[in-house]
């Protein structure tokens, strides 16, 4: 099974919400190193912390920080954005939300596929309830390409030894979803459940009862996921 314990983990996006606690629970847990990935990385008082300036939407940066960081044996795509954007009519701001959200997980993947193959390492994606929801517009649309892109990594991956995991989570209490009116998870559970989810083995992480539910869900017809699309009676 992966663990943690004596990891040398990555994180992208390590100064949000999320990215803080799986810095600190990843050494809790025993890691011998952390990458903490960052535009503007800071300084974390820890000596096992090494801060790594990492542009997911730059490919050079994601290679330099590859270079770098060539003994990885977990790589956590944290790194996120949401920016209110549709998939209907401009396009132009949903386009920038792909280059973090989905084109910035595969490129950090793909950069870091080497050394997770040379040490059968572990990748997760951290993903989202609105994966299976389109009422996250744009959002939802760039998690739901990394739901399928974690598919494609997770068949083409296992034959080399990578274990690949999709986090999937509702709201979380994070600088993000601050002017989110709608009940919040904990953060610090959201990547115990991660964690937890990583040394169990699990492909899929389910981290709240609203993803498993619209999980579930999904082989309903379509309207029981969008009850708007519902037809009144006559």
């Amino acid at each position: 099974m992966p663990t943690l314990n004596g990891a040398v983990v990555l994180v992208t996006g390590a100064n949000g919400g999320l990215g803080t606690h799986f810095v600190h629970q990843a050494l809790e847990r025993g890691a011998s190193k952390v990458y903490a990935a960052a535009r503007n990385p800071r300084e974390w008082g820890d000596d096992r912390v090494t801060p790594l300036v990492l542009d997911v939407t730059s490919p050079e940066s994601v290679a330099v920080a590859a270079d770098i960081a060539r003994d990885v044996t977990v790589v956590i795509n944290n790194a996120g954005a949401s920016n209110g954007s549709s998939v209907l009519g401009d396009l132009s701001a949903a386009r920038e939300l792909f280059e973090v959200n989905f084109w910035g997980a595969l490129e950090v993947t793909n950069a870091f596929t080497p050394a997770l193959r040379s040490s059968g390492g572990t990748l997760l994606n951290v993903l989202s309830v609105l994966s299976w929801l389109g009422i996250g517009d744009a959002y939802s649309a760039t998690k739901g390409a990394l739901w399928q892109a974690t598919n494609t990594q997770r068949i083409k991956l296992a034959a080399d030894g990578v274990h690949v995991a999709g986090l999937h989570l509702g709201y979380a209490d994070t600088p993000m979803t601050r002017g989110v009116d709608a009940p919040k998870l904990d953060p610090a559970d959201v990547v115990r459940s991660a964690y937890d989810g990583i040394e169990a083995g699990s492909y899929e992480i389910l981290a709240d009862e609203l993803s498993r539910q619209v999980k579930a869900g999904l082989a309903a017809p379509v309207e029981a996921l969008y009850p708007q699309l519902a037809r009144s009676e006559a």
